[in-house]
């Protein structure tokens, strides 16, 4: 019955944008650039893979003024992101109703999932898009490519590379709330190599964290500053050797939880440092069919949480990741890849080790068929061995249709915390604390508008999550004792009206619930963008965006549902002057993403960028 009004739901959006899209437009033909998916481990492009994707360019970033990663990500049908406050709260993203510590996170390849945390997610609050390449979110387990924490899903961020040539960049904001941010970066690359160095810093003056319209009128500030570099040798043979490092130092206000009253003005602060960096070899043997790719990467976190100006918490974790992966292209129809992987936590004195083997191979049988199939074992120094496996298959029987379909399992390991801390007249941690496993598959066709002036799309989902690790006062711990189950329809499209105008389309229906029948927390059934974009000429170019944000259950109530609007514009001044600014909540709507933190009104900002 469910599969029906989900599907019934989707064809009829499906049937609403082909009715408003006038299909009789001409004009000339459009060219879509072909973007290739490396979370796959093996570059593939979108058109080819049978795993459900989402693909985040700099130019669209840039099109909608974007300053943080969130807000980009925020409008992708399957994922859902929750913010607790303004600018620089903390953030966290959902991939079709899974847990956010579910959401595997990698950046050029470097798991900086956080191993000190309860749950081992990643805050997303500090993340700026400066720079920022590519986002790709892949949906459903993912375990097989990246063992684990990937149940929900994979969010791999890649940051931008150095141009031929010397490359100046740099860009000066202003905006609401005392909000200041800036930066530049600086790269030189020739047939040696390439180097490249940035730096962005963020201040703002913030919000209440704690609902203004709750009675709270204490601003709470937030200040951040990114440090990146990356460089590279090109050796004899074509092969390679670079390194890259990322710095994140933040410094957020926050207010207090009072029970039980719940959220009011208070006088919490919390500073957190982030490193992570890659060293990585690449070599190729046998007239390049064979690609060698060795990893060495780091990453390392360090919070302090201050209340009324007294230390009140702390937490250190760091994580190293040593891998190899070999890509053969055995002839024109099969490639293979295959590798090795260890993943080495630290937590204060706790550590853990996880060992880790995979082979992919994809096959090209006919024209138009491209099949995926892949294994992987993972053996955990306190869980043993845990097997994962994939399949995926995409086929384009004629240029406008492709169809595609996926299947695979994903794993998450107990966290240092979760095995380690007891309390509540327990005795010792829960020795027989198991891993959460999932499986899922989706279904779904795209098809293309003549003239290649736009497509839609429309995937169905179904995902089963066991042994959810859950805290329980009675028990005084962790215990596995949760079953979670989320199904439902993903609808994207995109259209060329004329020369000028554009329009997409971005929905999401997602039932997720738990083995009794309960909405899981914080996962609306419905959201959804729909973006207008005007580009009268080469020059300018504006985007209206109206985001859709179901009600959701939160762990003391109802968050309810929310409507917003921005405008963002661009304006190509010179060759190398370019003029933005962003219009966000147009209509000064009252809402929140979690159940007492606000939001921010009726707010603005203006930019310029300049590069060489």
């Amino acid at each position: 019955m469910l599969v029906q009004t989900t599907l019934q739901a989707a064809l009829f959006c499906a049937a609403f944008c082909l009715y408003v899209i006038p299909c009789s437009v001409t004009a000339e033909d459009s060219v879509e650039e072909e973007i290739f998916v490396s979370a796959l481990r093996m570059n593939t492009t979108e058109l080819e893979t049978g795993t459900s994707v989402a693909v985040i360019t700099a130019e669209d970033i840039k099109a909608h003024g974007y300053s943080f990663a969130l807000d980009a990500i925020a409008g992708i049908a399957g994922a859902t992101v929750n913010q607790n406050g303004a600018i620089g709260g903390q953030a966290t993203v959902r991939v079709r109703g899974a847990s956010s510590d579910q959401t595997l996170v990698l950046i050029d390849g470097m798991v900086v999932n956080d191993p000190a945390a309860p749950g081992g997610g990643y805050d997303f609050a500090s993340l700026d898009v400066a720079d920022i390449e590519r986002i790709e979110i892949l949906k459903g387990p993912q375990s097989t490519l990246w063992g684990t924490d990937a149940i929900g899903g994979v969010v791999n961020i890649i940051t931008k590379r150095p141009q031929q040539g010397l490359n100046l960049q740099a860009f000066a904001e202003a905006g609401s709330f005392k909000t200041l941010r800036g930066g530049g970066a600086i790269g030189l690359a020739n047939d040696t190599g390439d180097m490249r160095v940035g730096v962005t810093l963020v201040e703002s003056e913030g919000i209440s964290s704690a609902d203004e319209n709750d009675g709270n009128s204490e601003e709470d500030a937030f200040e951040s500053l990114t440090l990146v570099a990356r460089g590279g040798l090109n050796l004899r043979g074509g092969s390679r050797i670079e390194a890259d490092l990322r710095y994140v130092n933040s410094d957020k206000d926050s207010d207090s939880f009072v029970f039980p009253v719940g959220l009011q003005d208070g006088d919490e602060r919390t500073e957190s440092k982030t490193l992570s960096g890659n060293l990585r070899y690449t070599a190729t043997l046998f007239d390049d069919r064979l690609v060698n790719d060795i990893q060495l990467g780091y990453a390392e976190i360090e919070r302090n949480n201050f209340t009324n100006g007294v230390p009140s918490f702390s937490a250190e974790g760091e994580r190293w990741i040593f891998r190899y992966q070999g890509t053969l292209d055995v002839n024109e129809r099969v490639r293979v890849a295959f590798g090795t992987e260890r993943d080495k936590s630290k937590a204060g004195g706790d550590k853990t080790t996880i060992d880790g083997v995979f082979v992919l191979v994809e096959l090209r049988p006919l024209k138009g068929l491209t099949l995926s199939v892949g294994g992987r074992m993972d053996e955990h120094d306190q869980f043993g061995s845990i097997t994962t496996a994939r399949v995926g298959v995409a086929f384009t029987p004629i240029d406008s249709v492709t169809l595609r379909a996926s299947w695979g399992e994903g794993f998450k390991a107990p966290t240092l915390f979760q095995t380690t801390f007891f309390c509540c007249g327990a005795m010792a941690p829960n020795a027989d604390l198991a891993p959460e496993e999932s499986d899922a598959f989706d279904i779904g066709v795209e098809y293309r508008f003549a003239n290649n002036r736009g497509g839609i799309g429309l995937t169905y989902f179904d995902q089963r999550t066991e042994n959810l690790i859950n805290f329980s006062f009675l028990a005084g711990g962790y215990n596995n004792i949760a079953v979670a189950e989320s199904r439902g329809v993903e609808l994207t499209g995109h259209y060329l009206l004329g020369d000028t105008l554009h329009l997409s389309l971005d929905y999401a229906y997602i039932d997720a619930e738990d083995g009794a029948g309960n909405p899981l927390i914080r996962v609306p059934k419905h959201t959804g963008d729909l973006v207008i974009g005007w580009s009268p000429n080469d020059r300018l170019g504006a985007a209206l965006t109206a985001r859709y944000n179901d009600e959701e259950q939160d762990p003391s109530g109802v968050v309810g549902d929310w409507w917003r609007i921005d405008l963002s514009a661009t304006y190509t001044a010179t060759e190398n002057l370019e003029l933005y600014g962003r219009i966000e909540n147009l209509f000064d709507e009252e809402y929140q993403q979690v159940l007492g933190y606000g939001t921010p009104g009726l707010s603005a900002s203006v930019g310029v960028r300049w590069r060489r």
